[in-house]
């Protein structure tokens, strides 16, 4: 099977289809079974305030809160700044049995001109303390500035220096690429050949690449609009529910992560626990 290249404006019905467990939103502990985990991107953002998160909810809490709601976050704060092994530590405790963190690398990684010289900056990052958060490390996003076009020679070098595993544990990665130029045939045999996975973006800026032999499904969706209740209508999370059944299925089951991102942002828990409910899952 080819790999699938939608147009930017392609929406849930021209992806490859991408199960939570009915049990609850975090799956089960032992996840072994694939599962699609659902989120937002990170848990501390003023607008929550009214529609999300008890208006007497302390900050302190706000991560306890959103992760027995949702079953993953995409943290941003790791892009632009270091933690401390302490903070990804106590992250783990804080959220229950199943749920994972999306972690974004550091942008000196992934922002310069030669990919191919990002040794030291991927080492400093993998080697911050992220093997704190054991079972709940989900994928490792390496987002690529808009501008940042497809050099397949630069590229490869890139991908040639991620790490497979850190302290014994396994790692994934997904590509978050932002230039047109990516989407071709060479870029997803690139991704492949490393075993890493391109970010799907449902996004009016950015291109939807998707690669349906992709090891995992990773994808973005930032087309919120604040008029709608859930950020996307019933009809639509519909489609991106019946994607996520079917990946989970057939031959090859495997994992989906899912991230109401961007758009209208305070309408994404919204989207997520909506996504969660059309999937069976419960959310509370």
């Amino acid at each position: 099977m080819q790999g699938h290249l939608p147009s930017r404006r392609e929406d849930a019905a021209g992806l490859p289809h991408l199960a939570a467990h009915a049990s609850g939103p975090h799956g089960s502990a032992s996840h072994s079974r694939p599962a699609i985990r659902i989120g937002i991107g990170g848990w501390t953002y003023a607008p929550w305030r009214d529609n999300f998160y008890p208006a007497d909810l302390t900050h302190s809490k706000e991560l306890h809160y959103a992760s027995r709601r949702l079953s993953a976050i995409e943290v941003n704060g790791t892009y632009y700044s270091s933690f401390q092994p302490a903070t990804f530590a106590r992250w783990y405790a804080e959220t229950p049995d199943g749920f994972m963190f999306s972690l974004k690398a550091s942008r000196f990684a992934t922002n310069r001109r030669v990919l191919a010289e990002a040794g030291d900056s991927i080492r400093r990052f993998v080697g911050s303390g992220i093997a704190e958060l054991k079972d709940k490390l989900g994928p490792i996003v390496w987002q690529f500035m808009p501008t940042k076009a497809f050099d397949a020679e630069d590229f490869e070098a890139f991908l040639a220096l991620l790490p497979r595993e850190v302290d014994g544990r396994a790692l994934r990665h997904a590509l978050d690429v932002r230039h047109e130029s990516f989407a071709t045939p060479e870029f997803l045999a690139l991704a492949r050949r490393y075993g890493c996975v391109p970010v799907c973006t449902d996004s009016e800026k950015f291109p939807a690449i998707a690669d349906s032999e992709a090891p995992f499904a990773y994808l973005r969706l930032m087309r919120s609009q604040s008029a709608v209740p859930t950020g996307y209508p019933p009809e639509a999370i519909a489609r991106w529910a019946e994607g996520a059944r079917a990946w989970t299925r057939g031959p090859r089951p495997r994992d989906v992560f899912v991230y109401f991102i961007n758009g209208a942002k305070e309408r994404a828990p919204a989207g997520a626990m909506a996504l969660l409910a059309e999937l069976g899952v419960n959310s509370q």
